[in-house]
């Protein structure tokens, strides 16, 4: 069903991973796609590809997220391809992981332009593309459980994601005259090229077997999460957070202590 047919979107960091995932869905649901990348640009034509064959339309765009004239650039060059723009999703994102005491601050703070000030970069120069179109749209930032989660190791993947958070639902207070809905995607451990940075094939078969869905999500159910939140129908939500991780979030860790329950019961 084409719930989104005649919308034009944009996703950034679309070449691989999640934001893959979210462009093909978007373009499955009837919406033309910008394909967002830095360096990726072979990936980001088979996402075309996948797109096209879907039975959608889709352009790819090169921008560096951590500058802010890049950034720009991507959302005018997105609204000549497309005559205007819908839908912005923030997805891109980069993450290097340190304890804190021991940071290297070039990457620290590349985590942070990338994915806090890439983000803002992104959502307010898309955002004010609708304002100025006048019929709404949709903002969807894609966000982590890091947001509230204080991991260890990733004090700056926290902080981007917090930030972004808090970005989100303030562009849906401020937005919401204009029918501009902002809303907030937590994915949980998602089987992209990027966990493969902090572990090998065998860590994530072993890991993901211990969680509650005894599997990885996949990127397609991050986009499936994204159309739903696009959808007409979908309306009434603004500056919500949906969960996609398949109960990561859950005290799965305790989850044992069922069976010690119900042997006492018994």
């Amino acid at each position: 069903m084409s719930v989104l047919q005649g919308k034009r979107a944009v996703v950034s960091g679309s070449s691989r991973g999640i934001g893959r995932g979210i462009a093909v869905e978007l373009a499955k649901a009837g919406a033309e796609v910008v394909i967002n990348y830095r360096s990726h640009g072979e990936e980001a034509d088979e996402v075309i590809a996948e797109c096209e064959a879907a039975g959608g339309k889709a352009h790819k765009v090169a921008a560096d997220l951590a500058v802010q004239s890049d950034v720009e650039s991507l959302i005018e060059q997105s609204c000549d391809l497309m005559g205007g723009l819908d839908i912005v999703v923030s997805n891109a994102a980069y993450s290097d992981r340190h304890l804190m005491l021991e940071s290297d601050l070039d990457e620290f703070r590349k985590t942070i332009d990338i994915s806090m000030w890439g983000a803002f970069y992104l959502v307010r120069a898309g955002c004010q593309k609708m304002v100025d179109a006048g019929n709404g749209g949709n903002v969807v930032v894609i966000s982590s459980p890091h947001a509230h989660m204080a991991m260890p190791g990733a004090m700056a993947y926290n902080m981007a994601k917090a930030a972004n958070d808090q970005m989100a639902r303030t562009v849906a207070c401020e937005l919401a005259p204009q029918r501009i809905r902002c809303n907030i995607i937590h994915p949980g451990w998602t089987d992209t090229p990027g966990e493969r940075k902090f572990f090998s094939e065998e860590t994530l078969a072993a890991e993901a077997a211990k969680l509650p869905w005894g599997r990885l999500g996949q990127p397609s159910e991050i986009g499936r999460g994204v159309v739903f939140l696009c959808d007409p129908a979908s309306e009434y939500l603004t500056g919500s957070t949906i969960t996609i991780d398949g109960g990561i979030q859950l005290p799965w860790r305790e989850m044992y202590r069922i069976d010690e329950a119900k042997k006492s019961d018994g």
